[in-house]
């Protein structure tokens, strides 16, 4: 069981909620139940959760619609939370390094603003 964070960029913005507001009704439900079935649950399959190889601790929770694939990537911090940062429409096998360097840039932001304020 993990609690889910959602990254807020310094603007106070959230680029998670950004990406959920995006989806229609029927993916954005899929999307959340998938994000509530990592909360719950002590075991997740790796068919909706898993560590990204070779991206340096980055995630990725899988969500999929029929043909459609739509993944939220972010980090665990201290083993009990997940942060998301980013989430996108997945179009090709691989997630696009795109996606895995902003994963890490935003995982570098939250970590620094975070030890600056504790």
């Amino acid at each position: 069981m993990k609690e889910i964070l959602f990254y807020k960029m310094p603007s106070g913005k959230s680029p998670i909620d950004a990406f959920l507001d995006s989806l229609s009704s029927k993916e954005a439900k899929k999307v959340v139940w998938v994000i509530k079935l990592v909360e719950e649950l002590e075991n997740i399959s790796t068919k909706y959760y898993k560590q990204l190889s070779s991206c340096d601790g980055i995630i990725e929770i899988r969500a999929q619609i029929g043909k459609n694939h739509f993944r939220l990537l972010g980090f665990e911090n201290s083993g009990t939370f997940v942060v998301l940062t980013n989430g996108f429409k997945k179009k090709d096998q691989k997630v696009p390094k795109s996606e895995i360097d902003l994963a890490q840039h935003r995982r570098k932001d939250y970590l620094s603003r975070k030890d600056n304020h504790e």
